[in-house]
């Protein structure tokens, strides 16, 4: 009795794996019926202003959305927007404008602002700023509407002729921004880091007495000033109630404080931080 109570056991027992076993293999699938779909599906026509490369809407959710009644992009020009590595942003500081274009950092560059400008909403309003040590208009120099095409064409060909070079002055680009008469209700960064560079008279700041090279003359900036230096531009220039700020952060050796910075940024003013896939846009 005893036996046979066992046997009963183990094959109900059998007989649930089994079936176990067939759901997982019916679930598998499913997936690969649908993820062979969409690899195979052509791209979605888009309804772009002025039409590029880059292929149709993605089919995933990047969590990235360009909205706002007046929108701001703020692309950095510096050189380490030329490339990734430390070594290779040196070597192309002493090349020819040509070949700082040809960065791939900054290749990537001009096709996120692409993928920005093809998505402002055809009722928003919208400019395109460049910085470095200086701000600088790309495209029209006044807002211009989402499904104004000439507007946006000007701005992708601006964009083909910039020259990366030069500090990062996010304070500067956030001054500049914040003084127009009709102020921005959304903002867009795309940046590799941490500032380099300011405006303000960081002699007279406490917080600066052992940042020498922000008022001297010296080539380089350590990290931990760089970091007192985005604290006090945000403080100054980037807290603004309902105004918020989305940050596309780029990737550039060496550092590491930059991501949960701009991040803290974004989240204090309801807005995103994403640092994409090699493979985007």
């Amino acid at each position: 009795s005893r036996l046979a109570s066992l046997g009963g056991e183990k094959d109900a027992l059998t007989e649930a794996i089994n079936q176990s076993t067939s759901r997982t293999e019916e679930k598998v699938a499913e997936i690969k019926t649908v993820t062979e779909s969409i690899v195979k599906k052509p791209p979605l026509q888009k309804d772009d202003p002025v039409q590029s490369d880059q292929g149709g809407e993605e089919e995933y959710l990047l969590g990235l959305k360009v909205e706002g009644k007046r929108i701001a992009f703020l692309v950095d020009t510096s050189a380490s927007m030329t490339d990734e590595k430390l070594v290779d942003i040196i070597s192309r500081k002493v090349a020819s404008d040509g070949e700082k274009r040809r960065g791939p950092k900054w290749q990537r560059t001009i096709r996120t602002v692409k993928w920005l400008a093809n998505r402002i909403p055809k009722n928003s309003k919208a400019r395109f700023l460049g910085f470095n040590e200086k701000v600088f208009a790309i495209g029209p120099g006044s807002w211009f509407s989402g499904s104004d095409a000439g507007a946006i064409e000007s701005v992708f060909q601006r964009m083909e002729s910039i020259v990366p070079e030069g500090a990062t002055n996010l304070e500067a680009v956030l001054e500049t921004v914040n003084g127009f008469s009709d102020t921005p209700t959304n903002y867009y960064l795309v940046t590799d880091g941490l500032p380099t560079a300011g405006t303000s008279n960081f002699t007279s700041l406490n917080p600066f007495s052992n940042c020498n090279s922000l008022f001297g003359k010296s080539a380089t900036i350590s990290g931990e000033c760089r970091l007192k230096l985005f604290n006090h531009t945000i403080r100054k220039h980037g807290l603004h109630k309902g105004r918020p700020v989305n940050v596309i952060l780029l990737p550039l050796e060496g550092d590491p404080k930059a991501a949960p910075a701009f991040w803290s940024w974004t989240f204090s003013t309801n807005g995103l931080m994403i640092s994409p896939a090699e493979s985007w846009p």
